[in-house]
């Protein structure tokens, strides 16, 4: 299979990149630093810096993961403004170059994110749940899933992969909080209620490959363990795994003043249920917190 991959010097760009080698698929990753594509995502990866490079080379599938961190800096005009240039403006560009092929492939898995549904409370949400609020990092899901969506009218079968948090050893969430942990600092966010709806690498991995192969699958998935956790617990499972305590609070008043409208992401949360996933048919390996950060940090 010929897979095209946007965002694949990710950190799941570059695990799809390693499992997808390992089974014989042709890799190319469009990027905008296409030099650096062999030595982060394998050798054998072609990287490409125009669409246009690839002509009317057979395509059979196109992972579009491509986007500006969101949670990295404040969301300032320009911040904003880039994600949404890296994410929707990216995505109407992938658009345009495969209305122009001859030959579509034949599925596009898009990302997206629980952040769809905005801050949802307590409420459990499956796929077929309406937003609950619209922040801006609810209304920058929702455009990027409404532009790849217009890839149907070219007979394209469209997958959103509405991705919670990615737990990986060495990178994303759990890097950037090891230190403060290590330091005996970490612990609860606001009131640590909040739900965090996380995931583990290896079953992101899965799940994409499983969903690339099914015919049948299209539209929305929720991307996340069955097993949501609050934040105090996840921070306390933490604390336990790295052998530190986890009892110091950031207050929701200090986070709403350092970071503005970005803590809202930190401060809400989303109960998401991987309900369309499980019925059809995909098993998870981690389906428990401790297990999955006992497998990725157990060296520490």
């Amino acid at each position: 299979m010929h897979i095209l991959l946007t965002g694949g010097t990710g950190l799941i760009g570059q695990a799809l990149c390693r499992h997808w080698l390992q089974q014989g698929h042709q890799l190319t990753v469009w990027s905008r630093r296409p030099e650096q594509v062999a030595a982060l995502c394998g050798s054998a990866v072609r990287s490409i810096g125009r669409l246009e490079e690839l002509g009317e080379e057979p395509l059979d599938a196109v992972i579009n993961l491509a986007g500006a961190p969101i949670a990295d800096r404040p969301w300032t005009r320009k911040r904003k403004a880039l994600l949404w240039a890296s994410r929707i403006g990216l995505t109407e560009q992938l658009l345009a170059w495969l209305e122009s092929r001859a030959h579509k492939p034949q599925v596009l898995l898009s990302g997206s994110a629980v952040g769809w549904y905005g801050d949802g409370g307590e409420r459990e949400l499956h796929e077929d749940s309406p937003p609950v609020s619209k922040d801006f990092a609810a209304q920058l899901c929702g455009a990027w899933e409404e532009t790849a969506l217009r890839a149907e009218d070219l007979g394209i079968r469209v997958v959103l992969l509405r991705t919670g948090l990615v737990l990986a050893a060495d990178g994303g969430l759990l890097k950037r909080l090891l230190l403060p942990f290590k330091l005996g600092l970490g612990g609860p966010l606001g009131n640590g209620r909040q739900w965090m709806p996380w995931i583990h690498l290896s079953d992101q991995i899965a799940l994409i490959d499983f969903l690339l192969q099914q015919d049948s699958a299209r539209g929305p998935y929720n991307a996340c363990a069955p097993t949501p956790e609050r934040n105090r617990a996840f921070s306390q499972a933490l604390g336990r795994e790295l052998h530190r305590p986890a009892f110091m609070p950031a207050p929701a008043f200090a986070l709403r003043m350092l970071l503005g409208e970005l803590s809202v992401l930190l401060l809400g949360g989303q109960r998401a249920m991987p309900t369309r996933l499980q019925e059809a048919g995909f098993s998870f390996r981690f389906t428990h917190l401790d297990v999955a950060l006992a497998d990725l940090l157990g060296h520490h």
